[in-house]
């Protein structure tokens, strides 16, 4: 049988089938653009610490892209030289280990755009000490560690006034008839590879230079000049810049910081080679030492003999401005359809964040639940009452104890999760005096959260069936005949997810998301804290659902609350 063949050729392999044909398939061979359909963000919370007044050379932004830049320089050392702690979990000794081979493209890496098939580009840390600053649309250079080898940071003032610098000079430029390139990383990914391509035929040799330099940075920083207060309007920031700030992006780098004028920071990531888990220990290290720490470590080093800013700073295209903007060159046409298809791919978007103050993890813990299950199915009660039926829900469960392992998919439909939104109803039926109804839901929602851990728990030790059936596909040789299963209908419906979801809670993230991943879906990202939620839902503008699912959440939330408290103030049954 087809099927025998496959599973013997898939156990056969010496490592994991998904890697040696890898994340070709979910994202690489993807055309769509990686802004909205790949990539996603961290909100970081304000750092308390930055000065009310800053130096007039600098803003609120500068000086958090310089502790961010600061502490990156120590993170980046950690793993370069192998000091990192590897990841592991577990409560109890010995704890279980995580592969750590995604962090070969977590610094000095980036996405390459090629006909039909990306591929990746890794730099050696040791000989690239620089990265790459965003402003204003223009991409500057710049050292931020020692170059004696060691990899440590160099003094906080020295980085500030370096990003100063690059702002200065990105006023000076004042836009002119430059061509805002980061625009091209925003398209369809067909066409970014035919734009790199007149990029390289119009550039020669110093246009490869000047992509060598941004692609090996060991990350890129936007300086942007907006100054968002709520978590909505940051949140669209992250996520793909809005139609105010995407020209300020080279979306294909594995990470961008980015800051606000105020004082603002987040993360967007390029998610083919690397998931989220890694970067959170990125994250949490550069966001716990704030400004204060930054600068009071630093200040134990002088900043004198360093190389002037105005010395270091270096204009990344600024060779190539002639090429450019040539009569031969077809880069402006390029930029310019990109631009107008990222504007329609943005203004087709609608982003909420709801921040739901009721209860958090604490309270649901009293209940009795797996507080991600039980959330689980308060976003299967919302989207039941959203659409008038259940949609197909992916949750993401990482499946890092196995080597090259990422993740696998958690099915939150299931018969027990269907009984209990069924049971709930479309509306709130307004019941819960009835003893023997709330009784029954009650009961509904824990055999519901109890099936979501135990599928929780399989996927974790990678007995789910989505990978399964994904190394079963990529063992196929082309050409070759596979199951008629791979083509059946309900196959392709199984993996329809309009729900796709993920869980991160960290107390220094204000919000978190990515885009939805059908046109008739929501993105669901969910944040669980001790006391309080938060979600961020995506989705395209035409269907008008975040604002409404935010409201469905909230009151399943409410009610899902009012069931527990009031069955468990019930008095005992005597009988």
């Amino acid at each position: 049988m087809i099927e025998v063949d496959l599973q013997r050729m898939m156990i056969s392999h010496s490592t994991s089938t998904l890697q040696n044909r890898p994340p070709k398939i979910p994202f690489d061979q993807v055309r769509d653009p990686v802004v909205v359909n790949v990539s996603y963000f961290f909100h970081f919370s304000d750092d308390g610490t930055l000065p009310e007044r800053p130096p007039s050379s600098s803003t609120h932004g500068t000086l958090r892209a310089a502790t961010l830049l600061y502490n990156t320089a120590h993170y980046r050392r950690l793993v370069a030289t192998g000091e990192l702690p590897y990841e592991a979990i577990g409560r109890k000794e010995p704890k279980t280990p995580l592969c750590s081979v995604a962090y070969k493209y977590m610094f000095n890496a980036c996405r390459i755009p090629r006909k039909n098939e990306d591929t990746y580009r890794i730099y050696d840390p040791s000989l690239h000490s620089h990265v790459i600053v965003a402003v204003g649309g223009r991409f500057y250079s710049l050292d931020f560690v020692e170059k004696d080898g060691s990899g440590e940071p160099l003094p906080l003032e020295v980085i500030e006034a370096r990003l100063a610098k690059c702002v200065e000079l990105a006023e000076k430029s004042g836009g002119g008839d430059f061509p805002l390139l980061g625009y091209l990383t925003s398209d369809n990914r067909d066409a970014w590879a035919e734009a790199r391509e007149e990029l390289i035929r119009v550039g020669g040799a110093k246009m490869e230079e000047a992509l060598s330099v941004l692609e090996s940075g060991a990350v890129l920083i936007c300086l942007d000049e907006e100054e968002p207060v709520s978590k909505k309007q940051a949140s669209e920031i992250f996520w793909t810049g809005g139609l105010k700030s995407g020209h300020n992006r080279w979306f294909d780098k594995s990470i961008q910081l980015i800051c606000t004028k105020n004082g603002k920071a987040g993360m967007n990531g390029e998610h083919s080679m690397m998931d989220g888990m890694p970067v959170v220990g990125y994250c949490d290290f550069i966001t716990k030492r704030s400004y204060h720490d930054a600068l009071a470590e630093s200040s134990a080093k002088s900043s004198a003999g360093y190389e002037r800013a105005e010395d270091n700073v270096k204009d990344i295209f600024a060779d190539c401005t002639g090429e450019l903007t040539s009569a031969s060159s077809n880069v402006a046409s390029h930029v310019e359809k990109s631009k107008s298809n990222f504007e329609n791919l943005i203004s087709s978007h609608e982003l909420q964040v709801q921040s739901f103050q009721g209860y958090g993890s604490n309270t649901i813990k009293k209940m009795g639940y797996s507080p991600d299950a039980y959330v689980q199915m308060a976003m299967q009660l919302a989207t039941y009452r959203l659409w008038g039926e259940q949609g197909g829900t992916y949750e993401a469960t990482q499946v890092r104890p196995f080597l090259h392992g990422r993740t696998e998919t958690t099915r939150s439909v299931s018969p027990a999760s269907e009984a209990f939104v069924k049971t709930m109803g479309l509306r709130p039926k307004r019941d819960e005096m009835d003893a023997t109804k709330r009784a029954k839901k009650v009961a509904l929602l824990r055999e519901a959260v109890d099936s979501h851990v135990k599928y929780i728990g399989l996927a974790a030790k990678a007995m789910g069936v989505d990978r399964h059936f994904l190394g079963l596909a990529l063992s196929a040789k082309e050409g070759e005949k596979v199951p008629s299963l791979f083509s059946h209908p309900l196959y392709a419906r199984a993996k329809t997810w309009r729900v796709s979801t993920s869980h991160l809670t960290h107390p220094r993230f204000d919000s978190w998301g990515y885009g939805e991943v059908v046109p008739d879906g929501v993105g669901l990202a969910y944040s669980i804290h001790p006391n309080n939620c938060m979600f961020c839902i995506t989705s395209l503008r035409e269907h008008d659902w975040p604002e409404r699912l935010s409201h469905l959440l909230e009151e399943a939330l409410i009610e899902m609350q009012t069931l527990n408290e009031m069955e468990q103030a019930a008095p005992a049954s005597k009988l």
